[in-house]
């Protein structure tokens, strides 16, 4: 029987299982900034790769990019992120700890938005101080609220010893690559509006309170489609969009209709059209897993503006000019990992009265598609033959090759990284030429002819 894991479980999971490590851990770790192990990156990368697919590879008005992370600090300007990229930020005067005022506030019941003014939630921590206590020493005297800004700062380029007053900066948001690159894909691409830039990209952002382990980081990575629309038709390909990336968390990831939610934005930046957050329900409630915005043409006005770059579009039918309204899409990739591992974890109780752990991934996603086990690791007929097979199916799925332990707790293992198929070669598969394969779901185990097993694995796979 399933059941909702706390956030404890899922990190001693990721630790103990090489999903996830702290990063920096010898050195007693680095905040808010996570590395990922041998299972881990390969469910970042099976993710990334189903998105890029759903995206991209099938959509025939989707192209790719890769941007870099460093750009000209103009863009920064432009976009609003120099002067408004900001958190609101207060210290408690007793124990000096700088805390998220809106994240207090939402602990205290009270809903704070990201986008009020210094002023408004000043005003709105003020009416609310009674019912707010500092988390790590409980005390209830603070600061005036500030805002922060988020931008991580760098002196790339720069060797003079006051490069801070003319930083460059490391992105906080993939998007602005796209925008900047309107032009560039336009004139060396087929396409023509309405059309997407899709990319995946490392972001970083000097979060004050990153928590909730992987779900807010200070280094991350994205993933995001900006789509470009006549301005008529920007209202139309929005809903299409929103109905086309819940379909991706169901059909393509295999997640839960259950533990996914919409959320619309009441309190939108002056230039939105609409705004609605796709939510997943994490250990510690719904919160947001990728965000859906109509952005109306601020984007490509701005960088017009700041660039002196003509960015408008003609139509190639009609002659009609203007500048194209964006749509987006925007998911970070630890968020989905997240949610993933938080989808599939399962406790069950097996006939025998024995309690597992398992990870049931859609197939897809899994890190390891098959496990091959020799029975007994000291014959090395056994263990032949094991390898034999191993090297086989590695060529045309992820593998791996345990022998380690009885079978038993290799099953185990396995079924804590969420392997849909485990093999094993005993004393018969040197006289039948058959394994055993055990299904990770249903524990149920059939005997399958070796030569026929790249066969199989690639239809149960599929």
């Amino acid at each position: 029987m399933s059941n909702q894991p706390t956030i404890e479980e899922i990190v001693s999971l990721c630790k103990r299982r090489g999903f996830v490590f702290p990063s920096s851990e010898i050195y007693g770790g680095f905040a808010a900034v996570y590395d990922y192990g041998s299972y881990g990156v390969e469910l970042e990368n099976n993710i990334k790769k189903a998105w890029w697919k759903y995206m991209v590879q099938v959509r025939e008005d989707i192209v790719g990019l890769d941007s870099s992370i460093f750009m000209s600090p103009r863009i920064w300007e432009a976009s609003g992120h120099v002067g408004g990229f900001s958190d609101p930020l207060a210290e408690c005067k007793k124990c000096h700890a700088r805390l998220r005022v809106d994240h207090l506030l939402e602990e205290a019941g009270v809903m704070a938005d990201e986008k009020m003014s210094e002023e408004e939630i000043n005003k709105l921590f003020s009416e609310n101080k009674a019912k707010i206590k500092c988390p790590t020493c409980g005390a209830q005297d603070f600061s005036d609220v500030k805002k922060f800004n988020l931008l991580v700062k760098s002196n790339l380029g720069n060797f003079t010893e006051d490069w801070n007053k003319e930083p460059v900066y490391l992105r906080g948001e993939t998007c602005q690559g796209i925008y900047v690159n309107f032009k560039n894909v336009l004139d060396s691409s087929r396409v023509k509006i309405p059309f997407g830039i899709a990319q995946v990209g490392k972001a970083f952002r000097n979060e004050i309170t990153a928590r909730q382990f992987i779900f807010r980081t200070r280094e991350f990575e994205q993933m995001e489609m900006q789509y470009f629309t006549n301005p008529a038709d920007e209202m139309t390909a929005y809903e299409k969009l929103r109905e086309y990336r819940w379909n991706f968390y169901l059909a393509e990831l295999g997640f839960k209709a259950e533990n996914l939610k919409w959320h619309q934005h009441e309190n939108l930046v002056f230039y939105a059209k609409e705004a609605y957050d796709i939510e997943f329900n994490y250990p510690f409630g719904f919160k947001e897993l990728e965000g859906v915005h109509a952005r109306g043409d601020y984007d490509l006005t701005q960088h017009t503006k700041f660039s002196g770059k003509e960015l408008s579009y003609t139509d190639p039918f009609t002659n009609e000019k203007y500048i194209p309204h964006i749509i987006e899409s925007s998911v970070g990739v630890g968020r989905t990992v997240l949610a993933a591992i938080c989808d599939a974890y399962t406790q069950e109780e097996t006939a025998g009265g024995e309690k597992r752990v398992v990870l049931k991934f859609k197939p897809s996603l899994a890190p390891v598609k098959v496990a091959v086990f020799p029975l007994m690791k000291n014959k090395p007929e056994l263990v032949a033959k094991a390898k034999e097979i191993f090297d086989v199916l590695k060529m045309e799925f992820m593998c791996e090759f345990d022998d380690n332990g009885n079978v038993g707790k290799r099953y185990r293992r396995q079924d804590e990284i969420g392997t849909p198929y485990c093999v094993t070669v005993d004393f018969e598969s040197l006289e039948d030429g058959a394994v055993t394969v055990r299904d990770r779901d249903t524990m149920t185990q059939e005997r399958i002819k070796i030569a026929e097993l790249q066969k199989y694995f690639g239809e149960k796979l599929k």
